[in-house]
This record gives C-alpha cells, structure tokens and sequence, in this order.
C-alpha cells in the first residue's frame, strides 16, 4: 500500500491526499510534526517539509510537485490526469497551482498555520508561543483579496479552470481549508467563490479531511458543514 508522511493541517499534504483520493488509491497515512525534526525523516527528505510519498515499490517522493508528478507520471494509463486535457489547460492549471502554492501560501496559508497551530507545539525557544497577531491581521486581509480572486474565476466555470476537476482546484482547496479550519474566511461578497469551496467541500476526495482534528484545537464551526 502507498504511504503518505503528513500533517493533518498540511496544505500540501492534504493535496495528495485528496489526489490519492480522486485516483481511487487506497493509502496509509503516518502523521509527521516536522518542526520536530525526526532522524527517519529528515533521511527520508533533509528538506524537512511534508508531504512524503511512499510508493508500493519503495519510490520516495519527496514534497508536494514530486508526489503530484509521480502519481501523474505513474498512474496515467489508469486514471485521467488532473492536471488538464490539453496544453493550454495544462498550462494554466499549472499557473493556478503556483499562485496557490506560492503567493497564497505565502500571504495567508503559512502565517495562519504558523501562528494559530504550529506555535503551540514549538518550545519557546525554537520561536514558539503565543501568536503574531500583526501576522494574522495581514493573512486575514490578503485572505479577503484572494478570495475575490476565487470569485472572479469561478464566476465563469464551475471550476478554476473549466468545468472538470483539476490540481489547482485541489491545491487552492486544500490551503483555503486552512483559513476554514481557523475559522477566518468572511463569505460576504464573494457567493462564486462560496458555491465552488461548498462544491469541493462535498467531493468524497475531501471529506476525509473534514474529519481532521488537531488535538487542542477545536475547529471553527462551519468547517464540517457543507452548506455553511
């Protein structure tokens, strides 16, 4: 059986999870807190960063466009590839994924889960504690532009990239569950963008994951609910 290292709150990890999913492959999830640094994995990725896929045959792969590549590259003649029909889709689904991965990440997905969820479990000497709230602020204020962003998209397809399921749907998913799980996303404004997380959320892929707790921290209210 496949094995994913994961964080439950992990973006990324929760990425190739709903992409296991989607592909009908079974896996064993082996939960990892990588701020702790263990030997076996950082042998397994000295990068230190989730997730980590362990293939049936003993491939490693590590990181989110490894372990999205290697299941494209290996599950192709089983299972239509989520990153696009064609070239144009597949370019743009890639633009989509590195906006997410990158900027979305980086604004809103990484100050959010930093300081309302990792901090708990650091030691104060490793920069753990109470949170940065001017680091919040500044997430929750980017979180509202990208959500407009969603909205724009979305008022044209279904989907972000057309009218079938894709990686960047995933990607973009998977960090604004995030943001669902904190309980910071304000809905006002943006009923495109609503109706496409309220689609995702109710996918069988993503389910799973609204069964994710981390323990100490309850989840905002609406974050299981489908129609919120």
């Amino acid at each position: 059986m496949v094995r994913l290292l994961h964080f439950p709150l992990d973006p990324f990890s929760r990425r190739i999870r709903m992409t296991l999913s989607e592909m009908g492959i079974a896996c064993e999830l082996l939960e990892e807190r990588p701020w702790e640094a263990r030997e076996d994995f950082i042998a397994l990725n000295p990068a230190a960063t989730l997730p980590v896929l362990i293939d049936e045959d003993g491939t490693v792969c590590a990181g989110v466009e490894a372990a999205g590549a290697h299941l494209d590259e290996t599950r192709a003649g089983q299972h239509l590839s989520l990153w696009g029909t064609g070239p144009a889709q597949r370019a743009e689904v890639r633009r989509m994924v590195a906006w997410f991965d990158g900027k979305f990440h980086h604004e809103v997905t990484s100050p959010l889960l930093m300081e309302k969820i990792v901090k708990r479990f650091v030691p104060a000497a490793q920069g753990g504690g109470s949170p940065n709230m001017n680091r919040v602020r500044s997430a929750i204020a980017a979180l509202k532009d990208h959500l407009g962003y969603i909205d724009h998209l979305t008022s044209h397809h279904n989907l972000l990239a057309g009218n079938d399921i894709t990686i960047a749907d995933l990607a973009a998913a998977c960090h604004l569950s995030v943001a669902d799980y904190t309980g910071d996303i304000v809905w006002d404004g943006v009923p495109d963008a609503k109706a496409w997380y309220q689609r995702i959320k109710s996918r069988p892929s993503f389910r799973p994951l609204l069964a994710d707790h981390v323990r100490g921290i309850t989840p905002s209210a609406n974050y299981a609910e489908l129609d919120f």
